[in-house]
């Protein structure tokens, strides 16, 4: 199972998760009902930090074009998007900006979870998330359960680490953000203990 943590947003959680090998980082770009969202020149900073092996994603709702264009140019690994995709749309900003895509799907339903079937040949990862973009809120994660596709399966949505057992069983990636922050700020200690609770469950599958 692999790790998430997003919403970052000042130098030393960028570092902490870098250091405790995060396999993703993700920031709030366009979305600034959020109190994870960051201004333009402060992503950039962030992104100059030096990732190792950790891989940098730029999260972006329903994004227009020239939002597209202007975060293509800095060090994202990822565009992860929010919005009504397919795979024509994906292959054209693919195609059009370089960047792997991770394409959301917002479950409130359980019939919501099948429109990765329109997403599938293009995303590099499908997330399954909540409705509540900068909240927390949960869904029955079973639902993805016996679900395959070519690429990787990722959920995020009021995940703590009591649920991580279960989860690593259902998708290759959690995504956390709330779990994490004390008073809305990312809380360190809270990441470590986080990052070494997914790999004790990693050492024991």
């Amino acid at each position: 199972m692999k790790l998430k943590v997003c919403g970052l947003s000042n130098p030393i959680e960028v570092q902490t998760c870098i250091n405790n090998k995060v396999d993703f980082c993700g920031f709030i770009l366009n979305y600034p009902k959020s109190h994870r969202y960051i201004s333009f020149d402060k992503v950039k900073k962030l992104l100059s930090i030096e990732k190792n092996k950790t891989q940098y994603v730029g999260v972006l709702v329903e994004p227009s074009l020239d939002e597209l264009n202007k975060f293509s140019k800095l060090n994202f690994d990822f565009f992860q998007l929010y919005g009504q995709y397919d795979d024509f749309s994906l292959k054209k900003i693919k195609e059009k900006f370089g960047k792997k895509i991770i394409t959301t799907i917002q479950v409130k339903n359980k019939s919501d979870i099948r429109a990765y079937k329109n997403i599938e040949r293009m995303s590099d990862i499908i997330l399954w998330d909540s409705t509540g973009y900068e909240k927390s809120l949960g869904w029955n994660h079973y639902w993805i359960k016996d679900i395959k596709i070519k690429g990787e399966k990722m959920i995020a949505g009021n995940i703590t680490k009591d649920k991580l057992s279960d989860l690593s069983k259902l998708a290759d990636i959690v995504d956390v953000s709330g779990a994490l922050e004390t008073n809305k700020v990312k809380d360190i200690k809270k990441i470590e203990d986080f990052v070494t609770h997914v790999k004790k469950i990693n050492n024991e599958n």
